[in-house]
């Protein structure tokens, strides 16, 4: 039966990143950084990641795309797609490079918060923000805070679901078994479940962006009666960096304040460790 599952599963992640790749090309009207993000995330999660996209994402109509993803929580949906796009592409590249060095459980775990923080913050987030930012240590100033909280959350939900997962699934920890592809998936859905709350809170205090109109490429649709309000803002805005209705100008939280938060998520994170350790052997 799980192996039935797995090929519906499969099958529709086919169709589902599919259809995101060809809609990012023929409909899309943000940023390549933001299209990427939601292919490999569609990649990861299948169908709900498809879900997620129409939902939060996908212009509906020419137009309309500012005010779609306008809600507050929609932006939040958009701006943790760049985090868990980076941290479960290092976490899984990490998953596959430590099952051949064969290392125990608890260095396996080590290694993936390494990976998975390098590739979230190094390059889907500093490096790919560089053109926002200005200079590529600019942008890693920018977006250490962020990427920290949001990682640490996305890890508070992969890492326990990938460790109860490989010992109720024995074999699934050989990147050449379709069951490894499938609890990644999982984990990778739990993760993003788990870091939803960090990443509409720092949207809703901005901290952190959320889903950006290109300038100019989401056109009016005069028929329908719909003009997109992005040509408004860059109208008013001459001279100004504006996308849409989201400024690229983020705000940042006293030194204390964000050493305390950190601390909260590396608590959790932990914490969440701990509660795993109950039920399945950590070892180092």
């Amino acid at each position: 039966m799980l192996n039935g599952a797995m090929l519906v599963w499969f099958l529709l992640t086919g169709a589902s990143v599919g259809f995101v790749i060809w809609d990012s090309i023929s409909n899309g009207v943000t940023s390549w950084v933001q299209r990427v993000a939601w292919i490999l995330v569609t990649l990861y999660t299948g169908p709900i990641g498809l879900f997620f996209y129409l939902l939060a994402c996908r212009r509906p109509f020419p137009g309309g795309h500012d005010q779609y993803t306008r809600a507050t929580w929609k932006q939040g949906i958009n701006s943790e797609m760049h985090c868990v796009a980076g941290d479960a592409t290092g976490i899984i590249f990490a998953a596959i490079l430590v099952h051949f060095l064969s290392l125990s459980n608890g260095w396996d775990i080590v290694v993936e918060y390494i990976f998975g923080f390098v590739s979230g913050l190094f390059i889907f987030q500093a490096l790919m923000m560089m053109p926002m930012f200005g200079s590529y240590r600019q942008a890693v100033r920018k977006t250490f805070f962020a990427e920290t909280v949001s990682m640490n959350m996305v890890m508070t939900g992969m890492i326990p679901t990938m460790v109860l997962l490989a010992v109720a699934w024995p074999g699934s920890e050989d990147p050449l078994a379709p069951q490894f592809w499938f609890r990644m998936s999982l984990a990778t859905v739990v993760g993003a479940v788990i870091a939803f709350p960090i990443n509409r809170w720092l949207v809703a205090n901005h901290l952190k962006h959320g889903c950006m109109t290109l300038p100019g490429a989401d056109g009016p649709a005069p028929a329908l009666g719909h003009v997109s309000p992005e040509h408004n803002e860059i109208a008013g805005h001459s001279g100004h960096q504006a996308v849409g209705h989201h400024h690229m100008e983020m705000k940042s939280l006293p030194v204390g304040n964000a050493a305390a938060w950190i601390i909260s998520t590396y608590a959790l994170l932990i914490a969440a460790l701990w509660l795993t350790s109950k039920f399945v052997l950590i070892r180092f």
